[in-house]
């Protein structure tokens, strides 16, 4: 039997009864990874020849123009976060239960739905400036960062530890071990991949010496450009041929892997065109292949992630994120990369974003995806068991 169809579909999180409060605060979890729905992935006839609209951007659309993608916090909107901050902690409600109900921003709040819309409808990114990390340190910044991305999303697990607060810093771990180690938590390259999220948030704490810088790519740019230069390499990242590893999140009875596409379509007419891809995932998984259990990348596959990463290299919009600034994007049709760093030397800082994974459900504007849970709200992320969520104020 194929792997992954031998797995049943779990139960919807909002059909299991009422959720343990004490346990999720905000009264949702995380519905995790899992296979597609193989009858709902289409073959690569049915992909459009050509992707247009506003999520098909260039680089040198934006290169020149920071206006166009970046939004300075004003002295208003600082002061309104740091209100809602304020008496958030004085409530002493656990951050695991921050909500839009008990985050108020009545002057934020028709910017912040309208850049949802754009993060998950149009160029699909925005870089925040001007955030006070240093004056307000971590507690009231993570609390002000949290809640103004419960206007853009539900904030879902992003580990086996149910980290809904992350945190990217080199912790010394080996980044050569893929199947075991996260590599946001090493110093280490990353590739252009997307987040198991619909939108991804980093909030600069400390920058490093040198490196960790940012480059984002619109992923139906790509899509189109592959479509006249190399249809054959996109025909094989839209069959579900492809393994992506759990290195070990799993919940009991789940299986250490998860066959699917790299590019698939939404359901319904006239589906538009999602990227879901992390070349480490993939290449991690030679402990199964070695031993048959699973096929071997093949050398269309290996071609294929090579001449993606070249294009998305070579399109890409590059940006720098100082100390106070917010990068968000969208996970759908935006891939994101970072270059390997050098930290400071003792006793500086290293080089430390606080990460959002955020869900946004179909039926309140996100994307129809071919997955059992797309009409969740906590829809994705990685949820290991009945794991609480957590939000740690550093890494750990």
């Amino acid at each position: 039997m194929a792997p992954g169809l031998t797995e049943t579909l779990p139960t919807p999180p909002h059909q299991l009864g009422p959720i343990d409060r004490n346990i999720f605060p905000d009264g949702l979890k995380t519905t995790g990874q899992h296979p597609p729905l193989y009858d709902q992935l289409q073959p690569f006839e049915k992909f459009p020849e050509e992707i247009s609209g506003p999520t098909v951007w260039k680089a040198e659309d934006y290169r020149d123009n920071p206006e166009k993608w970046t939004h300075r916090f004003t002295d208003q909107e600082i002061e309104e976060l740091s209100t809602a901050a304020d008496n958030f902690i004085a409530s002493k409600t656990p951050l695991t239960g921050i909500s839009k109900s008990n985050f108020p921003l009545p002057k934020l709040e028709k910017f912040l739905l309208d850049l949802r819309e754009d993060i998950l409808n149009g160029k699909g990114f925005i870089l925040f400036k001007g955030f006070p990390v240093h004056k307000w340190g971590n507690h009231k910044s993570a609390v002000a960062y949290m809640g103004l991305g419960t206007y853009l999303g539900y904030f879902v697990s992003q580990n086996s530890r149910g980290h809904v607060l992350g945190h990217v810093k080199d912790l010394g771990e080996d980044s050569t071990q893929i199947d075991k180690v996260r590599i946001y938590r090493t110093n280490a390259r990353q590739f252009f991949h997307a987040d198991d999220s619909d939108i991804v948030g980093l909030l600069c704490i400390a920058k490093a010496l040198e490196g960790g810088e940012s480059d984002i790519v619109s992923s139906h740019h790509v899509y189109n450009t592959l479509m006249k230069e190399r249809p054959d390499v996109l025909k094989t990242l839209t069959e579900p041929i492809w393994y992506f590893d759990r290195k070990g999140e799993t919940s009991k009875g789940q299986e250490e892997y998860i066959r699917t596409s790299v590019v698939y379509l939404e359901r319904g007419e006239n589906g538009r065109v999602y990227t879901k891809w992390d070349p480490y995932y993939v290449r991690s998984l030679t402990r199964f292949s070695d031993k048959g259990i699973i096929p071997p990348l093949s050398a269309a596959q290996i071609e294929a992630l090579e001449v993606l990463e070249a294009t998305c290299n070579r399109l890409s919009l590059h940006m720098i994120l100082d100390i106070g600034d917010i990068q968000f994007l969208a996970n759908s049709h935006i891939l994101h990369a970072r270059t390997a760093y050098t930290d400071h030397a003792p006793p500086a800082p290293r080089r430390h974003l606080m990460r959002l994974w955020l869900a946004t459900p179909e039926d309140e504007g996100g994307w129809k995806l071919p997955f059992w849970d797309s009409n969740e709200k906590k829809r994705g992320g990685i949820q290991v068991d009945d794991q609480p969520p957590v939000a740690p104020l550093d890494a750990e």
